[in-house]
């Protein structure tokens, strides 16, 4: 099998065989032990990354809080120009890190293109952004004063991200926070570290044309255990992490008894309501991508289509007719619309998912199972499946990182539909597929979706940086990436300026002396 340029890919990114996991910028060392990544793609080795030490960890805070005494004082339009210079660095070299995230992650190339594109977007904004950070200005009670309100950084901001996202989420993040004036700490997967090592050396090339200090930019790499050297760390007043629930109550509870900040983008099960009123064709495109795109893998995959009785059995024959077209193999083979797992851990919860919702009642209108053979050698890869289930099945009501979609029957008015959807822990993405105005603004009202992101006539898969990224209830409630999303990585403060002679109190308080 070819490797599709992968060995070149990783020498233009300075990967090598065997990499130091930790780094403050262009410094490098490790005294950990060996984590190999493997991919999911053919199973061969992608690279090997030293873990970090409690000693590595220390040096890379060392640095990080010192880089951050000088980077916070400059002004944020020149942070933004090296956040610009950053996204140029992607530009040239979007070709080699869209494919090492596919062949590390496991997602389609054009996939892994979009990710890098991602970042490319989030520098944009950011270095707009980098000359509008404002505040707000108040009129004061008391005469001869004024009021407003200002934005600092808030220090060293941790960074825990998931293999699914291996480049993407980091740089939502980091762009952020750096024209912020914050420094960043950053724990890749350790299912995806060499997509880590990557990006470091993109942007300590950055810093050093710029003769900036070590520590603005900084990666550690490991398990769950080194990610508690920053969640435990009073030193980091943020923490971002992206993974499943479990992880970010752990996280949320531990970060939260130091009175630290946590911004969690958590597990999703999300659906698309489907009216009687709805563009088939639409629905299908949108249904089938947010089903199997990343094999499933994604927070905001689509795991729920919740379809109106009176049209549930076109939908169903329409989107098992897409079912039977589609590829399934090496992702970085462009005639492929599915790829692998990202490891046989998961494909044994894909499986565990399927065999529970036969138990539970449920049938299964496209056949699921394990691939093997030519070209299948990693075990990673699964047929997509679709199963008739209730919404009361437990299965249906947690989140199955797999390409399995759930078929959900509604009768009634939209607000039954909504009903449904809403009824599950998780609160990420929705969408309803509709060409009924009132359905549609009955979706999008304070008594619909309860999800942080809510969709008409477009799929829950996918999001522009433009907008806050996130959601609510078991989700985590955090918002990355667009709008106002930057005032998590900064702290508040209020302001008030007395330019008179005399000193008036509050609320006409007297104090005489």
């Amino acid at each position: 099998m070819t490797d599709f340029g992968i060995q070149e890919a990783l020498e233009k990114l300075g990967v090598k065989e065997v990499n130091e996991g930790s780094s403050t910028g262009s410094k490098w060392f490790s005294n950990g032990d060996i984590i190999e990544s493997y991919s999911p793609v053919d199973g061969k080795l992608v690279g090997k990354v030293k873990t970090t030490t409690n000693k590595d960890y220390e040096s890379v805070m060392t640095a990080a809080t010192s880089a951050f005494k000088t980077w916070r004082t400059m002004p944020a339009p020149q942070r933004g120009e090296i956040v610009r210079q950053f996204g140029e660095k992607l530009r040239e070299l979007k070709e080699p890190l869209g494919k090492l995230v596919s062949y590390e992650m496991g997602k389609s190339y054009q996939e892994g293109l979009g990710e890098v594109q991602e970042m490319i977007d989030i520098c944009d904004f950011a270095v707009g952004l980098s000359r509008q950070l404002h505040g707000l200005t108040m009129h004061s009670e008391r005469p001869g004063h004024r009021m407003y309100e200002q934005y600092h950084p808030l220090g060293v901001v941790g960074i825990i991200s998931a293999f699914n996202f291996p480049v993407a989420v980091w740089a939502w993040n980091t762009a952020l926070a750096w024209i912020c004036g914050d420094v960043c700490v950053w724990k890749p997967s350790e299912k995806t570290p060499i997509c880590g090592v990557a990006c470091q050396n993109i942007i300590a090339e950055v810093l050093k044309e710029n003769n900036l200090p070590e520590g603005i930019s900084c990666l550690i790499q490991g398990d769950y255990k080194v990610g508690e050297m920053m969640t435990t760390d009073k030193r980091v007043p943020l923490v971002s992490a992206t993974g499943s629930t479990r992880m970010g109550k752990i996280v949320a509870k531990t970060v939260g008894e130091r009175l630290g900040k946590s911004l969690l983008e958590l597990g999703g099960n999300n659906a698309i309501i489907v009216t009687p009123d709805a563009d088939i064709k639409m629905t299908v495109i949108g249904a089938v991508f947010g089903a199997v795109g990343t094999a499933g893998q994604r927070c905001t995959s689509t795991r729920r289509l919740i379809i109106h009785d009176s049209i549930y059995d076109k939908v169903k024959d329409a989107i098992v007719k897409a079912y039977g077209q589609l590829k399934i193999g090496n992702p970085l083979d462009e005639s492929n619309h599915v790829g692998p797992l990202i490891d046989t851990d998961a494909v044994d919860m894909y499986k565990a998912a399927l065999e529970k919702v036969v138990a539970e009642g449920g049938n299964i209108v496209v056949e699921g199972g394990v691939l093997s053979g030519e070209g299948y050698e990693s075990g990673c890869y699964v047929k997509p499946a679709i199963a008739e289930a209730g919404n009361f099945y437990e299965i249906v009501q947690h989140e199955t990182f797999a390409p399995v979609l759930y078929l959900l029957k509604y009768s009634g008015d939209v607000e039954n539909a909504i009903e449904i959807q809403n009824g599950v822990a998780q609160g990420l993405s929705s969408a309803i597929m509709t060409n009924n105005l009132r359905e549609a603004e009955r979706f999008l009202s304070h008594a619909g979706s309860d999800c942080g992101i809510a969709n008409v006539n477009i799929g829950t898969s996918g999001a522009e940086i433009g907008g806050a990224f996130g959601g609510e209830k078991e989700t985590g409630g955090g918002r990355e990436s667009g709008s106002d999303a930057w005032k998590v990585y900064m702290r508040r403060q209020t302001n008030t300026i007395n330019y008179t002679t005399d000193l008036p109190l509050a609320q006409g308080i007297k104090f005489d002396l």
